[in-house]
């Protein structure tokens, strides 16, 4: 960890923050669910181990129910079923691939005419929206409530898929960076298994930070600390900023009061 990154990281009281978090956590249930479940798509990926492990701290281990979705065969599943055993929780598996084939299939055939091809990137995407569709699903036949897993870091550059693992019914890390969300976990007693593995979406055989072109400790140390060393991954991480900024608005919608019908600012 470069020394700008470890210093500001060193400033704060992460210990505290997570007693926090698991209260934010506590309460918001309180509210929108005193009986329901925690339900979370477990990837075995820092950002679900640490949600989970938050909610089971918050709601006592029978209230979080694990779900992992692999399309097809996910090579890293092992690492999901750990984690469900090491939390103690209930979970299990639901394979999207009869899904997603069938869907891609019907889209493919239904608007062959109409379409130049199944691009790659809504093949990628198919997948996240899926995964969350099958969350809601589970989720409403227990009377849960979907936790959202995203973290700041890809929040900032839109590395999420809209509609898919971009959304939930509470967003326990969207606040807190990569390395933030590390700390969280290693102060919860995460094994560094969960804890440190490389991000990977599951579905494009790409690390997260292959995709993106430059590393978390680069990105977390610009939106933290407002610096970037190097001029290229600053334009990379500004340009990706701006282009999804979007996806963290709520949808548009027409005011039918105001004249000025249209207003970017």
């Amino acid at each position: 960890m470069n020394e700008r990154l470890a210093k500001y990281l060193d400033g704060r009281d992460y210990e505290a923050l997570t007693g926090r978090l698991v209260g934010w956590i506590r309460d918001w249930f309180r509210v929108n669910g005193p009986d329901s479940p925690a339900v979370i798509g477990i990837s075995g990926g820092k950002d679900s181990s640490v949600v989970a492990a938050l909610c089971r701290e918050a709601l006592g281990r029978d209230r979080v129910f694990g779900v992992m979705m692999p399309n097809g065969v996910q090579p890293d599943i092992d690492v999901s079923k750990d984690l469900i055993r090491t939390l103690g929780i209930p979970g299990g598996t639901v394979n999207i691939q009869d899904g997603y084939l069938g869907l891609r299939h019907a889209i493919e055939t239904g608007l062959a005419d109409d379409l130049p091809g199944f691009s790659r990137q809504a093949s990628i995407n198919l997948g996240p929206r899926l995964r969350m569709t099958t969350l809601y699903a589970v989720s409403q036949c227990i009377n849960g409530r979907v936790v959202n897993t995203s973290n700041r870091s890809e929040a900032y550059v839109g590395y999420a898929t809209r509609w898919g693992d971009s959304v939930g019914d509470l967003a326990p890390l969207v606040r807190l960076t990569v390395a933030e969300v590390r700390i969280v976990g290693r102060i919860l007693g995460l094994p560094a298994r969960f804890v440190e593995k490389a991000p990977s979406d599951g579905l494009s055989g790409k690390t997260d930070e292959d995709a993106l072109g430059f590393t978390y400790e680069a990105l977390d140390t610009y939106i933290l600390t407002g610096v970037c060393d190097d001029p290229a991954v600053k334009e990379a991480i500004d340009r990706k900023h701006a282009a999804n900024r979007f996806k963290l608005e709520p949808i548009p919608s027409f005011d039918p009061v105001e004249e000025d019908d249209f207003d970017l600012k």
